[in-house]
């Protein structure tokens, strides 16, 4: 199978591609540094460039402005927004007037579709919520109306926090935690809903192989723990105390608005999907979970 992957450099993309190929697929990289080596694309230009011979059977579309580095002003905000936005409205136009026509289009989104939620229990049914990263997942989803008018199967696959011993979220932490500096955020109270960097790549080769599986996907693992809870698994894993917390109002001053619906934003997430079509997670528990990112 013939599998393009646009941020395919990027830390999902690259399990994703590494998965893939040793599942014996043929991976095309989407890239925008030479237009002369395809397949390439300029979304300013509105330029996507892929040569006949490569039909593309399935499409994989992770790129997107990092929501995690950088203080969210204005400008930053709507770097996030319209990279999103454009980028998935593109390769929608482009693969729904092409003769071969991939049988899956798998767009990234993310669990911050329901916004803050407490301890809603939240599937695929649930509703919308508010805040920006709510606005800004389901005008990225909406972006793949037209690949679904086209009768393209598109998969919305909404991602949790990531865990992988080689970047994200728990490698950012595993230096404050090491040194001591570890500790709730807020009252800690919050849901987080996370899944491996493995099981990731494992439940998009199910989504492409499984062709029930269309709308939006969560992937995330079935057992979403509270910040509390998170904090004491990882202090226990890497044997280091945590007793530092980080007050909801000096994690607000220090991020801004990042803080509020990152770090102080709870959202507990079922994928309802996933297990309804039979997936098995590997690392269904966060201690096991963080064991093996920490190790592998």
């Amino acid at each position: 199978m013939n599998i393009l992957i646009s941020g395919a450099s990027g830390l999902i993309g690259k399990a994703i591609r590494d998965y893939s190929q040793k599942n014996g697929h043929k991976i095309l990289s989407l890239q925008r540094k030479n237009p002369a080596i395809t397949p390439y694309w300029n979304i300013e230009k509105q330029i996507v460039a892929i040569e006949q011979n490569d039909k593309i059977d399935a499409v994989i579309h992770l790129a997107g402005e990092s929501i995690a580095e950088g203080r969210w002003n204005h400008n930053k905000k709507e770097r996030i927004l319209k990279s999103r936005i454009d980028g998935t409205k593109l390769l929608s136009e482009y693969f729904s007037k092409v003769e071969h026509k991939p049988k899956v289009f798998i767009s990234c989104s993310a669990i911050g579709y329901y916004g803050h939620r407490e301890e809603e229990n939240l599937t695929e049914k649930s509703k919308e919520g508010t805040g920006f990263l709510s606005n800004v997942c389901q005008e990225w989803e909406k972006a793949t109306a037209i690949a679904v008018q086209a009768e393209i199967r598109v998969v919305n696959i909404r991602l949790g926090m990531v865990l992988s011993g080689d970047g994200g979220a728990l490698k950012k932490m595993i230096l404050p935690f090491k040194i001591g500096l570890g500790g709730i955020i807020g009252n800690g109270k919050q849901y987080i809903s996370w899944v491996t960097i493995h099981d990731i790549a494992n439940a998009i080769n199910h989504i492409i192989e499984n062709q029930k599986i269309e709308g939006p996907v969560n992937i995330v693992t079935p057992n979403p723990v509270t910040n509390y809870d998170f904090t004491k698994i990882l202090g226990k894993v890497l044997h280091r105390p945590t007793m530092l917390p980080l007050p909801a109002l000096m994690a607000k001053i220090i991020f801004g608005e990042m803080a509020e619906e990152l770090l102080l934003s709870s959202t507990k997430v079922t994928p309802e999907k996933l297990i309804n079509s039979g997936f098995k997670f590997q690392y269904p528990e966060l201690e096991n979970a963080i064991i093996s990112c920490l190790t592998s």
